[in-house]
Parts: C-alpha cells; structure tokens; sequence
C-alpha cells in the first residue's frame, strides 16, 4: 500500500524548550505504593467534544494532606465505545496507594476520527496540570496510564507531546501549560497499529476490522499513527519510561508485535519495561484474580520507581 504525503509529516521538534515536567511544583511529593488510603470519587466536566457530547472526568481523590502524585487514566474500546468508568477498579486501587487518579472520556470513532481522541488526551494532560493542586495533586508527577486504544493513545502524547495536530484546543486559564510527562504506563497497548489490524484480517474478525476503518479515516492515517512505524521512520519523538503489560495469550494484541514494539522502543534508547502475564488474554483484568492484583501492584511500583528517579536527579 502506498503512503500518502500525509505519512511524511513528522513531529515538530521546538528547540531549546524542555520537555519535562512542569515546573514550579513541589519537589517533595512522597508516595509508598503499600498504602491504604480511603478514597472520594466525584465527576465533573472537562471538555465538550465536536459531536455535542460533554466529556466527564472522574476524580479519584485520595484522603490525606498530600501533595499527590498525579495519574490521567485513557480508556480503551477499540476507540469505538467505552468511557471514563472502564477501569475502574484499576484507578481505585492506584488511588487507594496514595496517587491522585482521574479518568477521562474521549471521542469515540462514531463521533470523529483519529486524531480527535488524541486531543482530547492531549487537552486533558494541561487540563489536569492546571486543576491537580485543587485535589491535594502535584502536577509535576503527571503520568498516564493507557489500557488497549487507550495505551495507543498515551504512547502517541509521550511521544508528541508538542505536535500540532493534537495540542489543538486551547486550555485559556493555562495557555503556558504543555503536554509533557513523567512516564507512560500500558495494558495491553496497540503498539502497532497496522500489525493488529493485519491480523484481525487474517483472523476474519469483521468488527476489528470495522474498529479500524471507523476510526482510521483516511486509512492511511493507520501508519501515521502507528507508534512501531513512528520508531522505524526515526521520528524525532520523546521517550519517556514506559511499562508495557502484555497477556501472553492475547490474540487482539500479539505478543510477538508487542514485543518488537518494546525492542524496537529500546534500541532507539527508551527507558521500557515489557511485562508478560501468562495465561492472560487481551482483558484480563476485568475479572478479579492473583493476576489482575499483580498488574495493579505492578503499576503502583512503576510509579513508585519513576516518583524515586525523579527526586534523585
């Protein structure tokens, strides 16, 4: 399949401007992943999207002095369906360690293509830097956490954090405020975009396929947005830290493209820790379970790994 000129677009690279964390925030922000917290979860609206729908932001509060760190939750759903609530018990559990955890709605497919949930994302990384300090958060410690599309979706705002084609809607109260991270956090990402469409092709799987047509409009747009063909293009991109958990008996997102994802990731130097969970499928942590526990402690590790790093430099 040819590309169009659409494909040759590449990241604007911005000199001399830092892509960290913003600053100005505490430095002291301490977390113990082993806590209990109690948690106060409320809603409130972020954005309104172009179809009409406003999008809500689930806050996941922990109780205590604070400061937090902070951690935005994107929904998976093949970027057809689900919402804020998708992992629900995931958020909670972060949150109950001691970690500021809000989840966003974005656009599905059915409302606007690729790259509309991109920017919804990427507007709700500022969102968030400019409302943490109202919940008790730091937002110098601002991760993101992706399950499935949703793992695509963060893996494209670490690695373009100042594109244009996704920091599109202005955030009036904060204009200074960018889109960078501490880290990135996967389940099960589409890593490889065109990969998993290939194989739910060669798997017949029709709604996967229309998954991907819906959302990838034009098409071609699959290969622009592929995170893998970002890497082998030699895109100048951000590698931040990042965890990819894997089910090893995934057979929506294989194992072996996501494993050459993390190597590939790695070879262009980014700091990547690819987990495997045997006897896992595509969702395994819908369903309570020693492996779905180990996941939640995994990623409260991550993040206790990444607060460390962050106050030793």
């Amino acid at each position: 399949m040819e590309k169009r000129a659409f494909l040759k677009m590449t990241t604007l690279a911005i000199a001399g401007m830092s892509f960290g964390p913003a600053r100005g925030a505490s430095t002291a922000t301490k977390y113990d992943s082993r806590a209990k917290l109690g948690v106060n979860v409320t809603e409130v609206p972020y954005r309104r999207n172009a179809a009409g729908r406003e999008l809500l932001a689930r806050v996941y509060q922990p109780e205590g002095r604070g400061p937090f760190p902070v951690l935005l939750d994107l929904h998976g759903g093949a970027w057809n369906r689900k919402d804020r609530k998708a992992e629900e018990p995931m958020d909670r559990s972060i949150a109950e360690s001691g970690v500021l955890v809000v989840a966003i709605d974005m656009t599905i497919a059915k409302e606007a293509p690729y790259p509309a949930c991109v920017q919804d994302a990427h507007y709700g990384v500022r969102w968030l830097k400019s409302k943490a300090a109202q919940w008790k958060g730091d937002p110098a410690t601002l991760g993101v956490f992706g399950s499935s599309s949703g793992g695509h979706v963060a893996e494209l705002i670490g690695m373009r954090p100042r594109d244009p084609r996704y920091a599109v809607y202005p955030l009036k109260e904060a204009p200074h405020l960018d889109a960078s991270l501490l880290y990135v956090a996967t389940r099960s990402p589409i890593s490889n975009t065109f990969a998993r469409y290939q194989n739910a092709v060669n798997r017949k799987r029709e709604n996967m396929m229309r998954n991907n047509t819906n959302f990838f409009r034009p098409f071609d747009t699959i290969h622009e947005a592929n995170p893998q063909e970002i890497l082998e293009r030699r895109e100048k991109v951000v590698l931040l830290p990042l965890l990819v958990m894997q089910g090893a008996l995934d057979d929506n997102v294989l194992p072996p493209d996501q494993k050459k994802f993390t190597e590939t990731y790695r070879a262009a130097g980014g700091d990547v820790r690819f987990e495997l969970f045997e006897g896992c499928e595509h969702e395994w942590v819908a369903e309570p379970g020693p492996q779905t526990d180990r996941a939640h402690e995994m990623v409260k590790g991550f993040i206790a790994q990444r607060l460390a790093a962050r106050r030793s430099t």
